[in-house]
């Protein structure tokens, strides 16, 4: 199955079955179970009262005012104190409930989503760009927790205002009362209809808002480039023609929803004119006497509960509204906490890595089962414990993809990898990948003082310790020529400090885990050839038990290496020392002169 075709099975997945997607969102709940419980209960109470209010407001005209009798004038009025005090309490705890269940919620939906991206090996990142994730934890999250927060609070009270208000009017005129039961299909068929209409709009604006982050994020961490070009107009063409997308695909979907506005009109009048002139005709005919027909207060009353029924159906259209607005939000949010990894610890996983040891044993490896060519074919290497590998090919060679392999970024797909005399698939990721520390040609830096990020590789390292690391990977000179030193702060992404600084602290930081396995790809590429040198130097001198698998473009950074393997289209070519493979690869060797020969001077063939 390709990545596309898995990737559209788990959408179609969520999307065919509600049920599923609704138990996964309220896993999310947690904690606040109970105030989503309370919420709708004070609400059930708060409606309850509302629509008994109407009736004990026709008593107080019937008994009280109409028959100019103090006594009922006064039990009734007392009623209507207490209802009302009651109702405004309960719609109060109501409110409180419904917040803190909302917010509570969006918090561990947030959070859930979070620690699941934090989950994911790299081939479960690739199915999802960094604009998308950020939607998803933003404004899909946003659009849930308003949504949920409706449909414990309104959407209890609109169907509870709808039923028992039709049971009091039921109470007073059954005929008057059919009114009701014409209007709600007739309200509820066109909610239908439009909210299925509307759904489609909703999906392609969300995924006009992954394609507008992503080109924000772009652009953000591209800005020298982009004003080094001057394509300063050519981004805000870009950013302004998928804002105008959204622009358009809203006003369409809310062109559609406007349409709820009349249709609820149309039955609000309706059912008024209808009520007003059939018991306008039963109080005539009844002449007003209640033992007989229709009462001045039960015409009174049954307005009210008009009013009352169609405002709840108004609040449904609402509700409507939100939940087609969220359901597309729920889908895509569904579709990252339902994506399994796939790097995942095993039943009873090895806890301890024995020694630094890599065994590649005909190992093969795809980005995906869709690609016709595989990145890395039959690959077997023996690395001894302490051993120090050069790698060297070229462009998309699959060096990087080689050593990803190792900490078990992605899994192989054929043949077996071995760390320590162990199948990396065995062991606990968490204690392979403290054994494995990698130092990438971009690493990042975090926003925070040098010595926070450099406590990434041992949180509990002493200040001596920070030290010593920093001399090893020739950084601590330039450090000490901050006036803050290891305070200094470092801007996010470390922009603050030069290419070749972030990948001297970035060094240090890997240096500061003490792993068994240390991996440099391509990490001094931003360092001078003399810095170069010093950094190789202290490793093989301060951590000679630890292996190390050298990245590089410059033959000088690999040639002191036990051994040097030439990758060449996802295949190792050839492998040996820098003497031997002078001699015996002809691809080592055009690098090696290309890059030893002086100006002008002819490379040897």
């Amino acid at each position: 199955m390709s990545e596309a075709t898995e990737k559209g099975a788990v959408i179609t997945d969520v999307q065919e079955r509600p049920k599923h997607l609704v138990r996964t969102l309220l896993r999310s709940l947690r904690e606040y179970r109970k105030a989503s419980w309370l919420a709708p209960a004070y609400v059930f109470v708060e409606s309850v009262l509302e629509i008994v209010i109407p009736t004990v407001m026709a008593g107080l005209i019937d008994y009280g005012v109409s028959a100019r009798s103090m006594p009922n004038i006064a039990k009734f009025g007392l009623i209507l104190v207490c209802c009302s005090l009651v109702s405004l309490f309960s719609g109060f705890m109501s409110g409180k409930y419904a917040a803190i269940a909302s917010a509570g919620f969006a918090k561990n939906l947030r959070h859930d989503l979070f620690d699941k991206v934090q989950s994911f090996s790299f081939t479960n990142i690739d199915r999802f760009s960094t604009g998308s994730i950020i939607t998803r934890l933003t404004t899909d999250v946003t659009n849930l927790q308003y949504a949920y927060q409706m449909i414990i609070r309104v959407g209890v009270r609109a169907p509870v205002m709808v039923i028992v208000a039709w049971f009091f009017s039921f109470r007073i005129s059954h005929s008057i009362s059919m009114i009701f039961l014409a209007a709600i299909p007739i309200l509820g068929i066109g909610l239908i209809g439009l909210s299925v209409w509307v759904h489609p709009i909703f999906e392609r604006v969300f995924h006009r808002y992954d394609r507008l982050n992503g080109v924000v994020e772009e652009n953000l961490q591209g800005i020298r480039v982009v004003k080094s070009y001057n394509r300063e107009d050519h981004e805000e063409r870009k950013f302004s023609r998928i804002s105008m997308a959204i622009y358009r695909a809203y006003c369409r979907a809310e062109h559609i929803m406007s349409f709820t506005v009349p249709l609820l009109n149309f039955c609000i009048y309706t059912a008024l004119i209808l009520i007003s002139w059939l018991g306008a005709q039963q109080i005539v005919a009844s002449g007003n006497n209640a033992a007989h027909g229709l009462t001045t207060g039960d015409l009174t009353a049954l307005v009210t509960y008009t009013m009352q029924i169609l405002m709840a159906m108004n609040m449904i259209s609402m509700i409507v509204v939100m939940v087609i607005i969220s359901q597309a939000s729920a889908e895509r949010i569904c579709q990252v906490l339902v994506e399994r990894s796939t790097v995942e610890n095993p039943a009873h996983p090895v806890m301890e890595v024995p020694n630094g040891s890599v065994e590649f044993d005909h190992v093969g490896f795809r980005y995906s089962n869709s690609s016709e060519k595989p990145v890395l074919d039959d690959v077997s290497l023996s690395i001894t414990s302490g051993q120090t590998i050069g790698i060297v090919g070229g462009t998309g060679s699959a060096k990087s993809s080689l050593v990803q392999l190792i900490p078990r970024l992605y899994d192989v797909t054929q043949g077996t990898l071995k760390v320590g005399g162990h199948d990396v698939r065995e062991y606990d990721l968490e204690a392979l990948r403290d054994q494995v520390a990698m130092v990438l040609q971009k690493n990042v830096l975090f926003s925070g003082t040098i010595a926070e990020n450099l406590r990434w590789g041992n949180p509990d390292a002493s200040d001596e310790q920070l030290r010593r690391v920093c001399k090893l990977a020739q950084a601590d000179s330039f450090i000490q020529e901050f006036p803050d030193k290891y305070d200094t702060m470092l801007d996010q992404g470390g922009t603050n400090v030069s290419g070749g600084q972030r990948q001297r602290l970035c060094i240090a930081r890997a240096l500061l885990k003490r792993p068994k396995i240390l991996i440099l790809d391509d990490s001094t590429s931003a360092v001078d050839t003399k810095t170069d040198q010093l950094i190789r130097t202290a490793l093989r001198e301060e951590i000679p038990r630890t292996t190390k698998i050298i990245i590089a473009q410059r033959i000088a950074s690999v040639e002191q290496s036990d051994l040097i393997v030439v990758l060449d289209g996802g295949r190792i070519l050839d492998r040996g020392t820098h003497e031997q493979l002078l001699k015996t690869c002809s691809e080592y060797r055009s690098i090696y002169e290309s890059q030893t020969s002086e100006p002008g001077q002819e490379v040897r063939a």
